[in-house]
């Protein structure tokens, strides 16, 4: 009773104005590291190219060793884009490798300051039709154990899957994106991913204003971006599966010349599966689904998907699974005619739990739309109520312990059928050493292969002017919508929401 009476001070005192980082050091590993901040990502062609980033205390040379079954091979490859600068107080390399052989292994050592790193490693496209990929979103911690437990999350995934071909991140990588975190995520982090190859999407918390952040911890493919300082717009392609990674911190949410790039990209491929990938969601429960900037992802952004017959979209930002059925034009159609939303889940420790305001056609997303749903949270409200949930028959009121912990998302691609599963790992317990997995959705999609046909050709880069120029129109779209639709909604909703507050504590 004392909880909600002060909720509703809060709410009263909030009403009658509306009327009227330090860190911790922790630098024991970034200390010991010959090298640290280690990356491997998808850098263009997947067959032949890949970026390597990492970080040294001192200024290195900018050093690679390559080896293929145990042979050095770096003379006979090609290292561009070399770059040593200084960063944040450390030192940034980057390295693209052209010239690899298709459907190889190979390992390399990366010049640090006390020598050559440990091996790391990656394997090529082959080409084939068979691609297995891995999902996750919003690690997004602030300590060394949230750190881990977000890394035994993936590790349960890359153990699942054995050697997927690419990790695809969501975003949110560290909380506050300052150079504690990014050595604690270094700490957890380096020795998985030595062994993978990132796809890596820019969150809302990677930079938190400072300016290039995001870029300067990946090596990626920016030749088509239409601006690097919050993030980087890219694409690559895996066996038959196109993938297109958009920046929704682009002005908020994605601007005019972001979305002429991704209908482009997406018109030019003649791969028949196409996987978008971003931070925001334009379909979501979360607490943050109350805000117009991912809400106008579904006047701005989903046309294009729409109209470039994209499949599957990928989203992260909200910290719980979401999965929608089959839309097209923001209604439900049948599989196979429209494009399947999942909002990742998160593979970290903070989870949000649904905001059902937002439930309702005068609201934002209607349960008929909703094809799975898994609330990760654990523990009881001070209404003695299960904040962990999922979504079943049509209702929320499903209890499944086992579904508290870290998300990962498994994509394979077998020819014409797509698969995806998703997965719990719970969360131990004290005294437990025995992991539970728990399989939360699947679901299927199948197509006729080889019948996708590019349809652009030419270039698709934009340059600073037509950036610029696109920003204005950009603006005042997002006001325009802001102002026009989801204002009149948010206030509609305004009673559920202060009632939501009052007994739930969450808004």
């Amino acid at each position: 009773m004392k909880k909600m009476t002060k909720r509703l001070l809060s709410v009263l005192l909030a009403a009658a104005l509306l009327c009227g980082g330090f860190g911790f050091a922790h630098a024991e590993y970034v200390d010991d590291s010959t090298v640290f901040r280690v990356s491997c990502t998808v850098n263009g062609d997947t067959a032949a190219q890949r970026g390597l980033c990492w970080y040294t205390k001192t200024e290195v040379p900018t050093e690679v060793q390559v080896f293929q079954d145990g042979a050095d091979v770096t003379a006979s490859l090609t290292l561009k884009d070399v770059q040593c600068a200084l960063w944040e107080g450390y030192y940034m390399h980057k390295v693209t490798l052209t010239g690899l052989t298709a459907g190889t292994t190979y390992s390399y050592k990366l010049k640090g300051d006390n020598g050559w790193s440990e091996p790391g490693t990656f394997t090529t496209d082959n080409g084939d039709d068979q691609v297995n990929l891995i999902a996750i979103a919003d690690v997004q911690a602030s300590n060394i154990e949230n750190f881990r437990k977000g890394v035994r999350t993936l590790q349960k995934g890359v153990d699942l899957v054995g050697n997927p071909d690419a990790v695809l991140n969501m975003g949110d990588f560290t909380n506050d994106s300052d150079n504690h975190e990014w050595n604690l995520n270094a700490e957890a982090f380096d020795a998985l991913a030595q062994t993978i190859t990132y796809a890596p999407v820019a969150g809302n918390h990677d930079g938190l204003g400072v300016w290039h952040w995001f870029e300067n911890l990946f090596c990626l493919d920016t030749s088509e971006s239409v601006q690097t300082l919050n993030g980087v717009n890219y694409s690559f392609d895996y066996g038959n599966v196109h993938v297109a990674v958009v920046n929704t911190n682009d002005l908020a949410s994605v601007t005019l010349p972001q979305l002429r790039w991704l209908k482009n990209d997406m018109n030019r491929t003649d791969k028949d599966w196409k996987i978008v990938c971003m931070h925001k969601s334009p379909y979501t429960l979360g607490k943050d689904g109350k805000w117009p900037d991912a809400m106008f992802l579904r006047v701005s952004l989903v046309p294009v998907l729409d109209s470039c017959g994209v499949d599957l979209v990928l989203s992260g930002h909200d910290h719980q699974y979401l999965r929608t059925k089959s839309l097209k034009g923001g209604k439900v159609a049948a599989d196979g005619k429209g494009t399947t939303y999942v909002l990742c889940g998160t593979a970290g420790s903070k989870r949000y739990e649904i905001r059902d305001f937002l439930l309702g056609k005068t609201s934002f997303l209607t349960t008929d739309k909703i094809a799975a749903m898994t609330v990760q949270k654990g523990g009881k409200d001070d209404l003695d109520r299960y904040h962990t949930c999922y979504f079943k028959d049509g209702t929320f009121d499903n209890i499944d312990l086992n579904r508290v912990g870290g998300v990962f998302n498994t994509i394979s691609v077998d020819g014409g059928k797509l698969t995806f599963k998703s997965y719990v790992l719970k969360d131990l317990e004290e005294g437990e050493t025995e992991d539970v997995l728990t399989e939360i959705d699947s679901f299927e999609l199948q197509k006729e292969t080889g019948k996708n046909k590019s349809t652009f050709s030419g270039s698709n880069t934009t340059s600073p002017a037509q950036y610029a120029l696109g920003l204005i129109p950009s603006a005042i779209a997002l006001a325009a919508y802001a102002f026009g639709s989801w204002l009149p909604r948010f206030f509609a909703m305004m009673p559920k929401l202060v009632y939501t507050y009052i007994t739930k504590g969450v808004f």
